[in-house]
């Protein structure tokens, strides 16, 4: 496996892989989805065998990105990384290709880290319709919940945050 940055002839791969995600991610059209690579802090591909088996989005503050959810973190955290979206295809499930992606934008997220200030990370998921899959991979790497949203197209969300390298999530914001 190898995580790169995407690259702009991953596009099509990487929207198909989003849309063959839904309702756990939000449908794009590829303007949309254009627009949101753009803004992306950390735009992620993990290839197995050439392949795009993966990938992962994220955006720092201050982007002009409309997501409620996005919003909201925004609206209480100063310093953070939000992931907007990952994606693991399914047959190549299993290899820890999710745990990779976000030990890549994990690592990417202290590097970004101003002096002597750990940031977040920031995810949600679904609770309706339920992803059981996702939060319990999310609480695993460590992701606690600091609130509910219904969310875009009237999903419930558990909104998340993580302190990146282990640090006190409290203490980074």
């Amino acid at each position: 496996m190898q995580i790169r940055a995407a690259e702009r002839a991953d596009y099509a791969a990487v929207l198909a892989m989003n849309e063959g995600a839904l309702p756990h991610v939000s449908s794009l059209t590829e303007s949309e989805f254009s627009v949101l690579a753009g803004q992306c802090f950390y735009f992620g591909v993990a290839c197995v065998d050439g392949a795009v088996a993966g990938f992962l989005m994220a955006l720092r503050p201050g982007e002009n990105y409309q997501s409620l959810n996005y919003r909201w973190f925004c609206e209480r955290y100063e310093n953070f990384v939000y992931i907007d979206r990952i994606v693991v295809a399914p047959q190549f499930n299993g290899l820890g290709i999710g745990r990779a992606l976000y030990a890549d934008v994990e690592q990417a997220a202290l590097l970004s880290g101003e002096a002597g200030v750990a940031p977040i990370l920031t995810c949600e998921v679904n609770l309706e319709p339920p992803n059981p899959g996702s939060a319990a991979f999310h609480k695993k790497l460590g992701f606690a919940e600091v609130g509910q949203l219904v969310a875009d197209e009237g999903k419930l969300v558990s909104l998340m945050v993580k302190a990146v390298g282990g640090g006190d999530r409290e203490a980074a914001v």
